[in-house]
């Protein structure tokens, strides 16, 4: 592979290539925000030579700072086999990064009094009412609420996360569900399967935020992929972030490498220009990594961008506190040790513990194919990584290092 194969997009020739005109976070150089140039080409360096050993097809990382755009390096290729180089505005598929949205879409209805997160699931989805527990099919203690599905405290689970018959029992994830199954067939089936746990006694991750975003559709008279249009997308000026990429867009999808770069395992991609049978709240959106930083920097805005308010700074604040407390939470339940749960992202509870730099209160939460970002409010950080391949938990790592060491003060 030729060095002329990579490319890394300078900060200031982003209009180039389209990105300045979709986003409205103001681009500065490095040193105006406290973060080093010359320190943060290491984290085009490091992703360079991952894409000339073949282990990720190519990436974009933003990093912002003080609610300015320090950074953009887009590195590789959106589809090696066809050797398109990566661009900046390249569409993602986001898989679990689409769960902060839906919270954030059910979070703004709680703002209007049109739903409360003590409300019992079974007030907007009545079969979810009198479920059971377990393999004996113990009637629940108490029901599961709203809140439960924000914080994954519902008893639902994916049924690829363990391998005894109760997950046998669960699609999955919705990513799958949603290529065959209608949005009331998905809903019936989890209606019917007994719950792995009691509802609010363990953090377990699952279909929790599918279900929420079947709430929202319920409350709001609109399908998901409407409410979060009207809600999210369009006050912070997401243009490209969706459940279906339209036809005049669908050049710019970034594709994964076919295999798994270790194991040599199929790593099969679905086509997120072909509709699916409902819009899942749990993992089927794509975005661009301009886009996401635009939502996660309204979060670290406490709920504002631009002038667009999404929610108030009360609501960021009870989204991103500790929802769990003593709840049991597993092993590494939330992603990395001395994180808790909040509503829809995981938040740091102390610097320490977790084998990653960040600051107490930090919140992120990633996605399956290796997409990932956070909000570090205490640095006025957001970040965001996009990348198509198995090798997510990696990188993740990988990107809080590079993007610390990176500030100078």
């Amino acid at each position: 592979m030729t060095r002329r194969s990579i490319v890394i997009v300078p900060l200031l020739s982003l209009l180039a290539v389209g990105y300045a005109e979709a986003s409205d976070l103001s681009t500065v150089k490095p040193e105006q925000v406290g973060l080093s140039s010359e320190r943060l080409e290491r984290i085009g360096q490091v992703l360079r030579v991952d894409v000339e050993r073949g282990r990720i097809p190519g990436a974009v990382v933003v990093v912002a700072r003080k609610g300015r755009v320090a950074s953009v390096q887009a590195v590789g290729f959106r589809d090696r086999a066809a050797g398109a180089p990566m661009t900046p505005d390249s569409i993602f598929r986001i898989a679990s990064m689409t769960k902060p949205i839906v919270t954030v879409a059910a979070l703004s209805l709680y703002e209007e009094g049109r739903l409360l997160p003590s409300d019992p699931v079974s007030k907007y989805i009545p079969a979810f009412k009198d479920r059971m527990v377990g393999l004996e099919r113990a009637p629940a203690e108490r029901e599961m609420t709203i809140q439960d599905l924000m914080r994954h405290t519902s008893g639902l689970t994916y049924g690829n996360r363990g391998k005894t018959e109760i997950y046998k029992m669960y699609p999955e994830s919705s990513n799958v569900a949603s290529l065959t199954l209608t949005m009331d067939e998905f809903i019936e089936q989890l209606s019917r399967t007994p719950l792995l746990y009691q509802p609010g006694t363990r953090w377990e991750y699952g279909l929790s935020t599918d279900v929420l975003g079947r709430v929202v559709e319920i409350v709001s008279g609109k399908s998901l992929g409407e409410v979060l249009a009207e809600r999210i997308y369009r006050p912070l000026k997401m243009t490209d972030t969706t459940f279906l990429v339209p036809v005049d867009k669908r050049t710019r999808i970034a594709q994964g490498l076919p295999a798994h770069p270790d194991t040599g395992a199929e790593f099969k991609l679905a086509d997120p220009s072909v509709p699916r049978k409902f819009d899942c709240g749990g993992g089927c959106a794509v975005s661009t990594a301009g886009d996401y930083a635009r939502f996660a920097q309204m979060l670290l805005n406490r709920g504002s961008l631009d002038g667009a308010r999404v929610l108030s700074p009360r609501t960021v604040e009870f989204m991103t506190s500790d929802h769990l407390g003593a709840i049991s939470r597993g092993t590494g339940a939330t992603g990395w040790p001395g994180y808790t749960w909040g509503l829809g992202v995981a938040v740091r509870q102390d610097k320490g513990i977790a084998p990653i730099p960040g600051s107490s209160g930090d919140f992120y939460w990633p996605g399956a194919f290796a997409t990932y970002w956070w909000a570090d409010p205490k640095e006025e950080l957001a970040v965001v990584f996009m990348t198509q391949s198995p090798l997510g938990r990696h990188y993740a790592h990988l990107m809080r290092g590079l993007v610390y060491q990176a500030i100078a003060n």
